[in-house]
């Protein structure tokens, strides 16, 4: 159909066309197109995270095993945890694997990204070295650090006798209590350094050279620099690289699981690592999603209290 309009023919748009200039029109609106944006990443979250923790909650409050009904019994597995000598030792070693983890990663991480801040040569290729630890597979990694471990075949042992550090044959990296827990605290080093050197590479990017230009005329030297100008500047960096580490350490999985499997005698267990034991090896499922969930509510306080700073220094 056409109409005419000062002599001019104008053809009528087609049914199809119409219907694509309203769908057009209809996803333009922000309150159309917000939620449609948002509704995958929001599955995601309900099926992936939501679901799964709705259940190791009500797993964790009633006396779940394989092969029968399970009842509520409140907070009772979370109590009687108390009584096992392989959770009070998990327990130790959660923090003494996760304080000195951080520490380390800390110190290094400041360090690693302060020379990747420096003006090399091939610095991108060193940057996405760098990065390696990171982007390969955990467990593929681990098998490698496995390997050099090894009491048979020890490539540290070797090296380390090799330059007269050690007496032959070497101390049992995986067989020996305090041993084994420093090659777990290791390798979690080794495979955390790069998220804390790259994000702290970030923060050191973002920071006005101006500031270094004028403190150095005033006659500040490098210490001087770095304790009040990069320090203060990257504390909400440093803020948030702590708050993500401290989580991703106390649920570390892979590395111990593939190192030591908790041994020897539960010295190297995590939360994680003692729950699938007993949670799907034993088939106390109850307990088992308690011991996963014993330190949620300690994470949930350190979550709020990081953020709550992190935002005093940004305001």
């Amino acid at each position: 159909m056409a109409t005419a309009d000062a002599g001019v023919i104008v053809a009528a748009p087609r049914p199809r066309f119409r219907l694509r200039l309203r769908l057009r029109e209809w996803l333009n609106r922000e309150e159309v197109l917000g939620p449609l944006f948002v509704t995958p990443a929001l599955l995601l979250l309900l099926v992936l995270v939501a679901y799964p923790f709705c259940m190791a909650v009500y797993f964790s409050l009633s006396d779940a095993f394989i092969g029968r009904p399970s009842q509520f019994i409140g907070i009772r597995n979370f109590v009687n945890l108390w009584e096992s000598d392989a959770f009070r030792q998990t327990f130790q070693n959660a923090f003494v694997f996760t304080s000195i983890a951080i520490a380390f990663k800390l110190v290094l991480g400041i360090t690693l990204a302060l020379l990747l801040n420096q003006q090399l040569w091939f610095k991108r290729w060193i940057r996405g070295a760098v990065l390696l630890p990171w982007v390969i597979p955990t467990a593929l990694s681990t098998l490698g650090w496995w390997w050099m471990f090894n009491s048979l075949y020890s490539v540290v042992n070797w090296t380390g006798i090799a330059l007269e550090l050690m007496d032959p044959p070497g101390p049992n990296w995986l067989g020996q209590k305090y041993y084994a827990m420093t090659a777990v605290i290791v390798v979690n080093i080794w495979r955390g350094l790069p998220f804390f050197a790259i994000t702290i590479l970030a923060g050191l990017m973002a920071i006005p050279k101006e500031l270094y230009e004028a403190a150095e005329a005033d006659g500040a030297g490098p210490v001087r620099r770095f304790w009040y100008i990069t320090l203060p500047l990257l504390k909400p960096v440093l803020g948030i690289v702590i708050l993500f580490s401290t989580i991703f350490t106390f649920s570390e999985f892979n590395i111990v699981y593939v190192l030591t499997n908790g041994g020897p005698i539960n010295s190297t267990h995590l939360f994680a690592t003692l729950a699938r034991q007993v949670g799907l090896e034993t088939g106390r499922i109850g307990e088992g999603a308690a011991i996963s969930l014993y330190l949620f509510p300690v994470l949930m306080f350190v979550v709020w209290a990081q953020l709550k700073s992190v935002r005093k220094e940004v305001l």
